[in-house]
């Protein structure tokens, strides 16, 4: 079987502005499923996503609610049917809320791999912000994050810790300035399973004001590639800061354009449906000295 990899969206890449904006992380006040223990699950953060009909992508972090669902974080274009230069949120064709999505480690352009659990599409920014009539233009432009809630039968199999760095410890809502370091874990099935290859540091390029905080333009050592869209991004401190979403074109050829994960799960959050949605923090703390 061949399996498709998703292409990251191609898009002018831009300087960006941040703002601060609230969030929540995992708390107390609810609490976290039992997780696997981080060593050994088989879900988690990084683990390749398949939607149908849409290809591979890279799953970022994981999310609870309050009703005990968990969730794992994907770009919205992953499960996008228009082509890789479709960008525009609002009006880019998507797949319906409910699609399955498979969780499968070793895939390559040759075959999808393992699969090691399920879900299904239970929300996606692109659907939400044309149900909305969302107008406003950096949001359509760079709202690209959506969420796959797993399986009940594969929940006990999933970990929320960022392979290789560890954290999050908790989410960046202040930004980032030019030259502040990156961490990400992408895992394309470019790289023919071979995970070794998916940790990768990287430099913020900074920041614009014009689009109002929601994207984050940067350098990898090794860019980000097709297949590693919606790759989860942590700051200096293990803070999720961001979800690779777009390959930039000019003027800053090979840089990637990473969704600013505290604009993204504010929407998200404000507009799913999804009651008491927040983001869970890694069992094991972030370590960059790896």
């Amino acid at each position: 079987m061949i399996s498709r990899v998703r292409s990251l969206a191609l898009a002018g890449a831009a300087s960006l502005a941040l703002t601060g904006i609230a969030v929540t992380a995992d708390s107390a006040a609810q609490a976290a499923p039992t997780w696997a223990p981080a060593a050994t699950a088989a879900i988690t953060p990084g683990v390749q996503t398949n939607t149908d009909g849409s290809g591979q992508c890279t799953a970022n972090f994981v999310f609870t609610d309050a009703a005990g669902n968990v969730y794992l974080g994907q770009a919205a274009h992953c499960s996008g049917t228009g082509a890789a230069t479709d960008t525009n949120g609002c009006d880019a064709g998507t797949l319906p809320l409910g699609t399955a999505v498979t969780f499968n480690r070793g895939g390559s352009l040759l075959s999808a791999g393992t699969q090691v659990g399920s879900g299904t599409l239970a929300y996606s920014s692109w659907n939400t912000m044309q149900a909305r009539g969302e107008t406003d233009a950096n949001t359509c432009a760079y709202n690209d994050f959506a969420l796959v809630k797993v399986n009940p039968a594969d929940v006990s199999k999933v970990n929320p810790t960022i392979p290789f760095w560890g954290g999050p410890d908790g989410i960046n809502t202040t930004g980032t300035a030019a030259g502040d370091r990156v961490y990400s874990y992408g895992n394309s099935g470019l790289r023919f399973g071979v995970e070794q290859l998916s940790p990768k540091t990287g430099t913020s390029l900074g920041q614009d004001p014009a689009d109002g905080g929601w994207t984050h333009p940067l350098y990898t050592v090794t860019p980000g590639v097709p297949g590693d869209s919606g790759s989860a991004f942590l700051d200096a401190s293990g803070n999720a800061v961001g979800t690779l979403s777009t390959l930039g074109l000019a003027p800053l050829p090979a840089s990637n354009n990473i969704g600013d994960l505290a604009h993204e799960l504010a929407y998200a959050q404000q507009h799913s449906g999804i009651a008491g949605l927040q983001l869970a923090l890694g069992t094991e703390p972030f370590d960059p000295s790896i």
